[in-house]
């Protein structure tokens, strides 16, 4: 039977506000293990480099995931909603196995088959996204980006509810990610505007990596990803021994501030895609990468003062630390040769990924060398190099190209 025949007709934006629900529950399962990683260090006894690599095999099962479904074509060449619905499926059952899991070996391996089949997840939500939006998409994309983040910081909710074992923790966002493939499966259809097939061909990467201005890009989103999920993996950790330090003693606090800090993520996705499309993604991206390098340079002087004020210093990271992921990509599509864009956005995705795993790595390494007053320190430089890149692109011919000639 025909696709459309079997759906009712569907406003685009009841399809955006359904795909970005399915985002916020199918991506729980990114950051569960972060969440309580806590119980499991005291669970297994693992070191600072262990801990961190139950985060790193996520990122780096992500980008073979990606990888590999871009060099198969596989949401093209099976419906998305399907390919969105079964990974779901296979993510959560890896996710769920951490609670049999029987020490860290184990765990790593669940946790890479975890983000291999979020690669299944991701992109192809993003793609029946935009068969939505033939305009405005820039918008629409920041509030996916947006679910993406508020699924990212689900893990930290439900710790955060207080009283959990963790395994309920693993448990709960397993479910909550079968859930998400429940909304895309029977509540979505793929949209009147169909997105042109975007063939992975590794010979053009060498011909992208030759453009100044798809250079220019990269390197702002290189500086952009160096930051943004070793924050979101470690604030948590840093949040509770600040509290700590001025003697207040609440996991369930710590996990709260974090879920807050990581969701407000959402609002600057918004905020990002609106700026982009009115004000130019040269500018909203070099002013979002400002602010975050910011927070990151404070959170040194902040660090065991008022929780309140750590709080507060916490949620303008979190907004400004994600408000200009999706306009990286969406400047790569505007200024991109057409004929390897697809080929260029998913170089510029791998590779982006696989830079947190430095960040992600060297975080703990820099808390038990200095203390976690000074380790986010080393996250300055990236988001300060990002707004080099977006300056000079701003100055290039090809910035009319970028949102409409606005840059």
């Amino acid at each position: 039977m025909p696709e459309a025949s079997r759906f009712p007709p569907m406003g685009r934006y009841r399809a955006l506000f359904l795909l970005a629900l399915a985002m916020v529950l199918a991506m729980s399962t990114w950051f569960s293990a972060s969440a309580v990683l806590p119980q499991l260090r005291a669970l297994w006894s693992l070191s600072s480099g262990e801990s961190a690599w139950l985060t790193i095999a996520v990122q780096l099962g992500f980008v073979t995931g990606a990888l590999g479904s871009a060099i198969t074509n596989l949401p093209d060449r099976f419906s998305a909603r399907h390919v969105v619905f079964v990974s779901t499926l296979a993510a959560a059952a890896a996710n769920a196995g951490l609670v049999l899991a029987d020490g860290p070996a184990t765990a790593l391996a669940l946790r890479f088959v975890t983000g291999f089949f979020v690669a299944g997840i991701y992109p192809p939500v993003m793609k029946v996204m935009a068969t939505h939006f033939q305009r405005g998409r820039g918008v629409a994309l920041g509030l996916m980006i947006g679910g993406l983040t508020l699924g990212s910081a689900t893990p930290h909710l439900v710790n955060g509810l207080g009283g959990l074992d963790w395994r309920t923790v693993i448990v709960v966002t397993s479910l909550l990610t079968v859930a998400g493939g429940l909304v895309v499966l029977l509540f979505v259809r793929e949209g009147p505007y169909p997105f042109p097939r975007a063939v992975f061909q590794p010979k053009f990467i060498l011909r992208a990596s030759r453009d100044p201005a798809v250079r220019l890009v990269n390197f702002g989103y290189f500086g952009h990803m160096w930051e943004l999920y070793a924050m979101w993996s470690w604030f948590g950790a840093y949040f509770a021994e600040s509290l700590r330090v001025v003697g207040v003693i609440d996991a369930r606090l710590a996990a709260f501030g974090t879920f807050v800090v990581v969701g407000a993520g959402a609002v600057g996705c918004y905020a990002g895609g609106v700026l982009g499309d009115r004000w130019g993604r040269t500018r909203t991206t070099a002013l979002a990468m400002a602010l975050s390098g910011t927070c990151a340079a404070l959170s040194a002087p902040v660090f065991g003062a008022a929780p309140a004020l750590v709080l507060a210093l916490g949620v303008v990271w979190g907004i400004t630390v994600i408000a200009d992921s999706a306009q990286f990509s969406t400047m790569i599509t505007e200024i991109a040769d057409q004929s390897y864009v697809g080929t260029a956005l998913t170089a510029q995705m791998a590779a982006g990924f696989l830079l947190t795993v430095a960040t992600i790595w060297i975080i703990p390494l820099m808390r038990d060398a200095v203390g976690w007053q000074w380790a986010f320190l080393v996250l300055v430089p990236g988001p300060a190099l990002g707004v080099l890149a977006m300056l000079r692109l701003a100055r290039r011919p090809e910035a009319a190209r970028i949102a409409g000639g606005r840059g």
